[in-house]
């Protein structure tokens, strides 16, 4: 089971600047290459200052030009927000760029705040279908001309400028949940990233079990990988209680998108308070205590214990989510103890 890292600018006060936390982004990859990790992943998100990422290219187009080995990927973009052509060229772009080590994840999108601004309305659920056009019609791009007539988008004859360095295509990822989209991604020829957010790893084995069952639905389609995206955070054994930081600032995080997914509210300059803790009195799911156990917190050999248990599921790669609310120094630190302690006991 390989590793990756997903990470994003989060600012959650005015303190820190934007160009400090592009540094601290920075370092954290590098710090992710040094270590052994195959790719580092940025997603998209609009006018939110919790998830700073308007457009994972530019960033990762830096970060080709200030590594060597660890390829970058684009995840996820979202397909109600782009055009096939500008995910064709831009993706094609930052793989020459990197000399070959892009990969990209497409999704259907999730917040309805994002479709309220730039997708005129269109309610978050209908973005599949935005998702299922999309990808076929990249593909044949960088293949050579190909002309569109679906029903979102329509051009003529055209093509992908430049072309990928990798061929016959880039590795594509689709983020599933569903037993439809597991099938979508499959027989596509794509692979599966998934998180079991807030659930603990029996939600895992339903990912996974659903995933099995779109491969054993397509034999005509070589068996793509499988990526579990979890919320991570080593803490060292001589800290008892050091799961308790991590698990209440995950708290935070949750409380936080809440708020964003729910769109009740207004953003105040790109920034919107976590939901009450009130809210959540019923919902033991988002307590420190649950998510200790929910999250992939816990000392290394805890941790090894448990991702030992994802590998013999059939899990293919591991990307440690680093969003958290917690300060940049707690982070580091989180990912120093992972590749030390940890990540030796899958080489």
């Amino acid at each position: 089971m390989r590793f990756s890292l997903f990470v994003h600018m989060e600012r959650w006060d005015e303190e820190v600047s934007h160009r400090q936390l592009f540094e601290n982004l920075s370092e954290l990859a590098l710090m992710a290459e040094s270590g052994g990790f195959g790719t580092v992943w940025i997603g998209e998100h609009h006018a939110m200052e919790y998830t700073i990422s308007p457009s994972p290219m530019p960033l990762l187009a830096h970060l080709a030009a200030k590594t060597s080995t660890i390829r970058l990927g684009a995840g996820t973009v979202i397909a109600p927000f782009w055009h096939p052509l500008r995910v064709a060229g831009e993706c094609a772009l930052l793989d020459v760029i990197s000399n070959g080590r892009m990969e990209v994840g497409l999704a259907r999108g999730a917040y309805q705040f994002e479709f309220d601004r730039l997708a005129g309305g269109l309610p978050a659920a209908d973005g599949g279908k935005h998702l299922r056009e999309l990808v076929p019609a990249v593909r044949a791009l960088w293949q050579g001309d190909y002309a569109h007539d679906g029903e979102i988008w329509q051009f003529p004859t055209s093509t992908s400028v430049p072309k990928p360095v990798q061929q016959p295509t880039p590795p594509m990822w689709i983020a599933a949940r569903d037993p439809a989209s597991h099938d979508f991604a499959v027989a596509q020829g794509c692979n599966v990233m998934v998180t079991p957010l807030m659930k603990g790893d029996e939600e895992v084995v339903d990912l996974k079990r659903k995933f099995d069952t779109a491969v054993a639905n397509h034999p005509e389609v070589p068996r793509p990988d499988l990526m579990v995206l979890r919320h991570t955070h080593v803490h060292s054994p001589d800290e008892p209680d050091g799961w308790r930081p991590a698990a209440e600032a995950i708290n935070r995080f949750y409380r936080t998108f809440d708020a964003w997914f729910g769109n009740k509210t207004t953003p105040q300059n790109g920034f919107l308070p976590p939901s009450p803790e009130s809210k959540f009195e019923g919902r033991p799911e988002f307590q420190p205590e649950s998510l200790r156990k929910t999250a992939m917190i816990g000392t290394p050999a805890e941790v090894v214990e448990r991702l030992r248990s994802y590998e013999e599921l059939g899990v293919d790669e591991y990307s440690f989510w680093i969003d958290n609310s917690m300060s940049h120094e707690e982070k580091r630190k989180s990912l120093e103890l992972f590749i030390k302690e940890v990540m030796p006991a899958f080489q």
